[in-house]
């Protein structure tokens, strides 16, 4: 501080300009509280300004000398200099995340995240890519470059159960980001009893959340950076009139958004055909603009500033060449022998009359014996192993019931009657919609539900009910048997001749091309294993991936598949499919047929998809003397006249198409009524509207409401900038000289290898310390 009386000519003073010492020339009194001076400033000039006492706080007297020194550590200020510069990279590396993750993205997965993303704030969007784009790896870029951005910090990602380790797995192998996948176990042992609060980076499964009201509340105290919500058309709304029925999921991602900065839904069906319905669900987004838009009639709405969609057939390579080869499917027609027609009658017959009998029954349990009859006649078409072995534990667990209810009705005479409920080992809720249990639990769980539905559930009512139908199930077991042990199957035979006698099957020069099979049962996957590694004259050629591969082993199994010449045919059962990328095949079977349309593209996708470069073939067996048989062979037919039409847009529609009359209940109805003319003719009708030519074309009209293209101009103006962004890049070089020299000036001990490979023998206790303050 210095005082109005103190400043005199020839001084020199601090605070009358930033940063800078002047010298005073004249000083002129202005009453007792006022100054007027001449300075005189590095410029030159001699300017005037008038101070008052308010501004004694700002002066000082300057210290004799030089106003700065250059006596400070030069290679410090270098290396703070540099640790500055890393860290705004992304001012002049526009796509550093790119640059940093193990990925080659594609035009379209460029546009999506720079052009169409990241420009939002905050993000409010849809990512409707088709199947099979790379969403995960546009969502991955948008992570990584918001992190490296600073832009966001606290990540959440919800999917189904099925394709939680999947997001684990990719965002670490291809972004070096390690995610937590949140358990109940977690939760339990969390410090703070809030485990999303101390997770920062966190995947959830979609269901998990949508049925706990506790972890609802938990959720609903943490704040996040961002959100990704995958699958996101599961979150859906029913609205009519005025009247508005949220579903448990919905709920959910109206409680996300509301503690979400950014909000991502990705889905590739975001429309299910009704306007209400998709204006309801885009609610998620922007209540105020869509909330309560089904009062009167529903006009649609221009949403392309917060959606954008891109058809798989329409996409591009740099090289301006279509990403994706065409795709052929075949029908592959085999009739069951005398033998089989017998067990398949007899077994039929039996899942009917337990269906009518369910029939009469209410609430969960109707539900849970309907679907455990379904899978028992999905493995009856599976092969004469999976029927035998289904029979056979069905038969040992309602044995071990009965005696169960035997003890009881002795222990209590008057109990000897009723039979009372019986449930499987862990108390499962069935989804209303059957295909939703296929994505709400991993692929081990889905298999291991599966059977435990199909060996303990029942329609019997008393212990008398409950021996007749255990005397009808020995018969069966015993027929299954007898057919396994005479070795017929003309199924298999029908596969046989396939892998023996289709030119696709062999490349030019005679070698066996790579071979997926899927199939839906484990009893099925280990009978074919031995049944091709025998024709193969190779059992090694052959690798099976089922609901109980650990993860390791499913990541080993399938770089061997990709890499080792020598291994020929990989089978996989339908649960552990999801998450399965063999494009380096191009060949697949199904074995066993889905009940579930989307299961077609599915599967199919596994090997037409991103990186494929050679036109795909898939074979459908079907038993055509069976009346699920009948069913998808007009479905197959119907399918191969509209691609004629289509081209290969008709698989991408095959779900929506069968939405007003899923392909599940066709199939049901074909076994319990088939052989009544009304009845084949109504299911007839159902596939032949489903599959309309005017109605895929209003299907696929209607996925193109906000669809893009990129044109060629499009595709030159990103490569340019592409090119641009790696010239402006951080060269490995300067990261590299940077860390050496970082790291040995706080006395890391680093030694040099081989090319490229250093070894840390020591890491100072000032890097440690920061690591456990910061927590990673």
């Amino acid at each position: 501080m210095l005082k109005l009386e103190d400043i005199r000519p020839n001084a020199q003073i601090c605070g009358i300009l930033p940063n800078e010492i002047v010298r005073i020339v004249q000083v002129e009194a202005v009453g007792a509280d006022a100054l007027t001076i001449y300075y005189k400033s590095s410029s030159g000039g001699v300017q005037e300004q008038m101070l008052f006492r308010a501004n004694e706080a700002e002066l000082s007297l300057a210290v004799e000398g030089k106003p700065w020194a250059l006596d400070g550590d030069g290679e410090a200020f270098k290396l703070a200099l540099e640790t500055w510069r890393i860290s705004q990279a992304a001012l002049f590396d526009p796509l550093m995340a790119v640059h940093a993750s193990n990925v080659e993205p594609l035009p379209h997965q460029i546009t999506a995240v720079y052009e169409s993303m990241l420009p939002l704030q905050p993000l409010r969007f849809v990512l409707a890519d088709d199947p099979g784009a790379g969403k995960t790896i546009m969502a991955g870029l948008l992570v990584k470059e918001l992190l490296m951005r600073a832009d966001a910090r606290r990540i959440l990602i919800v999917s189904p159960g099925s394709l939680t380790e999947q997001w684990q797995d990719e965002l670490w192998e291809k972004f070096g980001l390690r995610f937590e996948i949140f358990s109940a176990e977690k939760q339990e042992q969390s410090a703070s009893g809030n485990y999303f609060e101390e997770c920062n980076q966190l995947i959830c499964r979609l269901d998990q959340l949508a049925r706990n009201e506790d972890y609802q509340e938990k959720l609903s105290h943490t704040e996040w950076d961002l959100t990704i919500v995958d699958e996101a058309h599961k979150m859906s709304v029913s609205k009519s009139g005025n009247k508005r029925k949220s579903t448990k999921r919905f709920n959910l991602g109206e409680q996300l958004g509301k503690n979400s900065r950014h909000f991502l839904l990705m889905t590739a069906t975001p429309h299910n055909g009704k306007e209400e319905d998709f204006q309801a669900w885009l609610s998620l987004l922007d209540s105020d603009r869509f909330y309560g838009k089904t009062r009167g009639s529903v006009k649609k709405s221009d949403v392309s500033d917060l959606m954008r969609r891109m058809v798989k057939e329409d996409l591009l390579k740099f090289d301006s060449t279509p990403l994706f080869p065409e795709r052929r499917a075949y029908t592959a027609n085999y009739s069951l022998s005398a033998a089989e027609n017998d067990l398949y009658e007899h077994v039929s017959a039996y899942v009917r009359e337990e269906m009518n009998r369910a029939d009469k029954l209410d609430g969960q349990k109707k539900n849970n014996i309907g679907f455990a009859l379904t899978i028992l006649q999905r493995r009856l078409a599976s092969s004469p192993a999976a029927i035998h072995q289904s029979l056979k534990r069905r038969h040992e667990r309602l044995e071990e019931r009965l005696k169960e209810a035997r003890k009881e009705a002795a222990r209590s005479p008057s109990l000897a009657e009723p039979l009372g409920e019986y449930t499987v080992r862990r108390r499962i809720r069935l989804p209303e919609d059957w295909d939703d249990f296929d994505d709400n639990y991993t692929a081990e769980e889905h298999e291991a539900l599966a059977d435990q539905f199909i060996d303990q559930t029942s329609a019997a009512q008393n212990i008398s009910e409950l021996e007749a139908e255990i005397t009808i199930l020995k018969d069966l077991e015993r027929e299954a048997q007898q057919l396994v042990a005479s070795g017929c199957d003309t199924k298999w035979k029908q596969l046989s001749k396939l892998l023996q006698e289709t030119a696709e099957m062999k490349n030019a020069d005679g070698r066996r091309r790579k071979l997926i099979i899927f199939t839906e049962h484990k009893d099925t996957l280990d009978y074919l294993a031995a049944r091709i590694g025998g024709l193969l004259g190779a059992p090694e050629a052959v690798r099976t991936i089922s609901g109980s591969t650990k993860r390791d082993e499913r990541r080993k199994i399938q770089e061997e598949f990709r890499t080792d010449k020598n291994v020929l045919v990989l089978i996989a059962t339908d649960a552990a499919g999801e998450g399965v990328n063999l494009q380096n095949a191009n060949l697949m079977v199904n074995y066993d047929l889905p009940w579930n349309p989307n299961r077609l593209e599915q599967r199919f996708g596994r090997i037409h998809r991103i990186g494929q470069t050679e036109v795909c073939h898939l074979w459908n067996l079907v038993a055509e003397n069976t009346r699920e048989g009948a069913v998808f062979q007009r479905l197959f037919d119907k399918i191969e006249t509209e691609r004629a039409a289509l081209g290969g847009k008709v698989f991408d529609v095959l779900g929506e198409a069968f939405q007003e009359t899923p392909l599940r209940d066709l199939l049901v109805d074909a076994i319990r009524y088939g052989e009544q003319p009304e009845i084949k003719a109504k299911m007839q009708q159902a596939i032949e509207g489903a599959l309309d030519t005017q109605h895929l074309r209003a299907i696929i009209q209607r996925h193109a409401l906000v669809e893009q293209h990129i044109s060629l101009e499009d595709l030159y103006t990103i490569k340019e900038q592409m090119e641009q962004a790696e010239a402006r890049k951080l060269q490995p070089y300067f990261i590299r000289a940077y860390f050496q020299a970082a790291f040995t000036a706080l006395k890391g001990i680093l030694k040099k290898r081989e090319a490229g490979r250093y070894e840390i023998s020591h890491v100072p206790a000032e890097i440690r310390e920061r690591d456990r303050v910061i927590g990673e």
